[in-house]
This record gives structure tokens, C-alpha cells and sequence, in this order.
């Protein structure tokens, strides 16, 4: 098959409350795009605002908190509109603030959860009028973070963030804080990408796909030609328009949890794990920059023999750092019941159409500072000076980030070639591949 080109550029109900939206007039610029596909699920539960303004007065402003695995944003956005008339989205109106830690890091003290929303509630209400608090809508949605947790803890550190809510001011119900199924969380982004680019609404085979890179999950979306499995179907009808789009959720191939699972392929001290050899009781680590060690165990791994034990790198080695992510993206091939699975034991059917990949790609290739029209390949490069940079030398450059964010970068551009490109088959010297604000894929496969 032909090898998909990729473009890359800045950019919650169930999919069957936005059957009824309205695609728009006319495409969006590219500023207004960057906002919709980073608040892809906030988009999404505003579009239904919308829809749900054409029986009731006008709505002049709506709250989603998206809840990731890393961090919380809220977005407030304004409306502007007859009463009656499907308003449209007021981007002068509209803001976004983000903390962190994810609401997942309260998992071992659930009732601390709802306390790290107030500083998110206290922004919010800066930028809606007083009198209008109790007309706004304010509704959390949580993504992967909260996913991997056991039901019990996820109810709890729920229930602690609906009581915060209950008594902000705004207008809330028990059932607006939910956890969201992986699936609709990549149809969300498709709905807010293509109503973004104008697209909704119209032909299925011009829109855009999504590939998203978060902390726990990646999610894999766009319109299908194939017969799909029911369990990746999503069934979308705009207008006339139907759309048979294939989704899927991804868990634990986000990029956090992928580092993680990493340093657990190197404890286990097994030869596939990297290309390089452990000596010594010395984990040798490809993915972190060359001189760079730390003291202490892998995140996860419940082994009391690593307790305290270094773990240093040869000098960092992007080539084999990649290896090792490649073997994480493929540790359950063997499992495959279809055809061909592209990424572990899943289905994922031929790429076709464009594609949006965003979030984690978008910082990572912002990190590096590639220029619009850089590709994979100049992604490779630049991860091959940083990962063989010496350490001490990389803290004086970036001295203002912190030091285990700045770490990371070299696992992260592995990752994303191992993802993109050994995986889902895009073209490492595609120069039509646009970094922007965003990122954004274009398939012609």
C-alpha cells in the first residue's frame, strides 16, 4: 500500500446528541483550528450546547472540564446568537486554563480530587459575568487517567469532584462528571476537527481523520471504506451525511505510560528491551540523554531488588531507543485475530483520507523547533542530537525546564517515529508534512 502523507499543524455526550448540528458556512483560520482540536471534547459538549439552544434561550457561555491523565483544563466559551438560532461559538470570549497533576493522582487520597478543580472554578468565574454562573453549564469529562483506575476509586474521586461542582455557582448535574469510553473520546476530535476545517457535513471522503498522542491513551479515527468490526464502528449522521467512522481508544500507548512501560522492559533485564547490555546490575536506558542517571525505581515496577539501584545511560541511542518503543507498540502482535494489526493485537483498517495527529506530537515537535515543513525524518535527526547530547549540557540550554520533563524528549521523538511511521506506515521523508501550532497528518493512502 502506499505510504500515507501526514501534515502537521496546530489545531462529550454520545455521538447520537450531535446528529443534528449544523456544519459551518465557511472554514476556519488557523488559530481557531489550533483551539478546537485542543479541546476537542470541551467542542464537542458545546456543539450540543448549541444544538440544545434551538428549544430554550440562548445560552451565553459553557464550561467543560477535560480531565486527562496529566493534567485538567477548563475551557469556558462564549456563545453569540438570536435566541431560537443556533449561536456560534464566540472565540473572543473563550479561555482555557490547565493544572496539574491529572484527577488519577488523587487515586490513593480520592477525596483531595474535587479540591484541585477550585483553582480551575475560581478562572471561570473571571470570565463569566456573576449573573450568569447559575444559566452555565458546567460539565467534567475525564479521559484515560481515570480509565485505568479500578471502579471503586473512580467513583470516589468522581463523587469528590461533583460535590465542588454542586456548590461552584454554576449550573451542574451529578451525571455532567463522567469518565468517557476511549472511542468517543476520538470521535469528539474528529467532530471538532471537521467542524473546524468546514468539512462536516459534507463529503465523507473529505474529511479528516484524528491521531491523537496523550499521556495514557493514543486514539486512532477517520472514515473507513472497509466493513469494520462492531466494535470500532461509530455511525455519525450529520444532515443528510452519514459517516462510518472507525474509532478506537488505544490504552496505555499514550506517551507517559509508554515511558513507563519502558523502564519495566529495562528492569526486567531482558535483551529485547534495548540494544543496549546490563552490566553489573546497571539498567543501561537508550531513551534519556547521554550522562543522564537516576537514583531509584522505575515508576511501577514492584521489584525490591532495583530499590536504590542506578540507572544510567550509555550515552543515549536514539536507533535503539525507537527499537524499544517499536517493541512496545507490538508487544501483543502474537494475539492478533485479524489480518494484519498495526499496533499490538488491534484492528486498525487501511489509513485513507487526511489526518490530524495531535497533543503530544505537537509539543514534542514544538520542543525540537522544526520548521513548517520538516518531516519525520528531520524529527529523527533532531531526537539523534538530543539523545546523544551530554546531559550537563542539555540542563544549560533548556535550564528552565524541569529536569525530568527535559529527560523525556529523547523517549518522545522515538516514540512518535516508532508510532507513526514503523507502525501506521507514514513516510519519513513526506515534505508535505506541516508543523504548525498542531499537528496535522495528511493520508493519501
Amino acid at each position: 500500500m502506499d505510504a500515507p502523507k501526514l501534515l502537521i499543524r496546530p489545531l462529550p455526550p454520545r455521538p447520537s446528541l450531535l446528529s443534528r448540528i449544523s456544519p459551518p458556512a465557511h472554514r476556519h483560520h488557523r488559530g481557531t483550528l489550533w483551539i478546537l482540536v485542543a479541546a476537542a471534547a470541551a467542542v464537542a459538549v458545546v456543539l450540543f450546547l448549541l444544538i440544545a439552544s434551538l428549544s430554550s434561550p440562548s445560552p451565553r457561555f459553557g464550561i467543560v472540564i477535560d480531565a486527562g491523565s496529566s493534567g485538567t483544563r477548563i475551557h469556558v466559551f462564549g456563545f453569540k446568537g438570536e435566541s431560537g438560532m443556533v449561536p456560534s461559538i464566540d472565540w473572543g470570549s473563550t479561555a482555557v486554563m490547565r493544572v496539574t497533576p491529572g484527577l488519577s493522582a488523587f487515586s490513593g487520597d480520592p477525596e483531595r480530587a474535587g479540591a484541585s478543580l477550585a483553582e480551575l472554578l475560581e478562572f471561570a468565574k473571571g470570565r463569566v459575568a456573576k449573573d450568569q454562573w447559575e444559566k452555565t453549564d458546567v460539565r467534567l469529562m475525564a479521559t484515560a487517567g481515570l480509565r485505568m483506575l479500578a471502579v471503586e476509586v473512580k467513583e470516589s474521586i468522581l463523587e469528590s469532584c461533583r460535590r465542588v461542582l454542586r456548590s461552584s455557582g454554576f449550573h451542574f448535574q451529578d451525571d455532567w462528571a463522567t469518565v468517557i469510553p476511549g472511542s468517543d473520546e476520538g470521535t469528539y476530535a474528529w467532530v471538532a476537527a471537521n467542524y473546524a476545517l468546514g468539512t462536516l457535513g459534507g463529503d465523507p471522503q473529505k474529511t479528516t481523520g484524528i491521531i491523537e498522542l496523550g499521556g495514557a491513551s493514543a486514539q486512532v479515527t477517520f472514515v473507513s471504506n472497509e466493513p469494520l468490526p462492531a466494535e470500532f464502528l461509530q455511525v455519525l449522521k450529520f444532515g443528510e451525511t452519514t459517516y462510518n467512522l472507525y474509532s478506537n481508544s488505544f490504552l496505555l500507548y499514550g506517551q507517559n505510560v509508554a515511558h513507563e512501560s519502558l523502564q519495566k522492559l529495562l528492569s526486567s533485564r531482558s535483551p529485547k528491551a534495548s540494544a543496549e547490555s546490563v552490566q553489573e546490575g546497571i539498567l543501561i536506558d537508550p531513551c534519556s540523554p547521554k550522562g543522564y542517571s537516576y537514583v531509584g525505581e522505575p515508576a511501577d515496577v514492584p521489584n525490591s531488588e532495583l530499590e536504590h539501584q542506578p540507572i544510567a545511560q550509555a550515552g543515549g541511542n536514539f536507533s535503539a531507543c525507537r527499537s524499544a518503543a517499536s517493541i512496545l507498540l507490538q508487544k501483543e502482535k502474537d494475539n492478533c485475530l485479524y489480518q494484519k494489526c498495526h499496533m499490538g493485537s488491534t484492528f486498525i483498517p487501511k489509513l485513507q483520507g487526511s489526518f490530524l495527529a495531535t497533543e503530544n506530537f505537537f509539543f514534542t515537535t514544538k520542543f525540537f523547533g522544526l520548521s513548517p515543513t520538516s518531516s519525520l525524518s528531520d524529527l529523527m535527526l533532531a531526537g539523534e542530537q538530543f539523545c546523544g547530547e551530554y546531559w550537563s549540557k542539555l540542563k544549560e540550554k533548556y535550564h528552565t525546564l524541569a529536569e525530568e520533563d527535559l529527560s523525556r524528549y529523547c523517549f518522545s521523538s522515538a516514540y512518535i517515529v516508532a508510532l507513526l511511521h514503523d507502525s501506521l506506515g507514514f513516510a519519513l521523508d513526506d515534505r508535505s508534512f506541516l508543523f504548525e501550532q498542531d499537528c496535522v497528518c495528511e493520508s493519501s493512502g
